[in-house]
């Protein structure tokens, strides 16, 4: 499973590391349970709704439950995605992470974020080639790659696009969200304020919730 998961992704970490970091994982989801999240702040949308207005807030929550059906089941699925959430702000310290499925909403294919911590962000990415163009979200997604930007004012520098949430932001890993299929499901997205943050022990901890958050996507 773990090597099967490092190969698609082309990531080359320990499949030990990333075993160890599993196993904590599971352990702390034994023993952990937070509440789901069915509603948060989310910042308005730039001209064309192409970019955030970082620290402008709609009035208005985001309610996942325009897009999820909310009962039992999802009730546990996104309580155990926010729990998975959590254990990566425990393990990491990084300053954002985000757990997204792709699912429809508002007519298209879009990522959908279930599950977080950190600063509001928007809450839908649409899934077209065109928005792949800046976003590391669908470029993961579409791919089905890693993508490990460790550096991002030089990743700019050297004319890589960015679409750029928090401008606090120096480092940024986007990992894909596989079925037992090879399927992509979802990505999750972690964030960090300073550079070259991400070694194998965060890269292993985000494999790890990603082998996990697979189990616990709603249907």
């Amino acid at each position: 499973m773990i090597s099967t998961y490092l190969s698609h992704c082309n990531l080359s970490i320990s499949e030990a590391v990333v075993a160890g970091q599993l196993a904590e994982l599971d352990a702390y989801l034994d023993t952990h349970s937070l509440s789901a999240t069915w509603s948060y702040q989310i910042p308005e949308l730039g001209e064309g709704g192409s970019c955030s207005l970082f620290g402008n807030l709609q009035e208005a929550p985001f309610l996942l439950t325009d897009f999820v059906t909310r009962n039992s089941e999802s009730e546990q699925q996104l309580s155990r995605l926010q729990t998975i959430a959590e254990y990566v702000k425990t393990a990491t310290k990084v300053d954002w992470f985000g757990i997204y499925q792709a699912r429809p909403a508002e007519g298209i294919q879009q990522l959908l974020k279930l599950a977080y911590y950190g600063a509001p962000s928007r809450p839908l990415f649409p899934i077209t080639e065109a928005f792949a163009a800046t976003s590391n979200n669908i470029q993961t997604y579409l791919s089905e790659q890693a993508r490990v930007i460790n550096n991002i004012p030089d990743y700019v520098a050297q004319g890589g696009e960015y679409y750029t949430c928090d401008p606090k932001v120096q480092a940024e890993v986007c990992l894909p969200l596989l079925n037992q299929q090879g399927e992509c499901l979802g990505i999750i997205d972690a964030e960090a304020f300073e550079q070259e943050c991400f070694d194998e022990y965060k890269l292993a901890v985000l494999v790890a919730a990603c082998i996990r958050a697979i189990e616990y996507l709603p249907s």
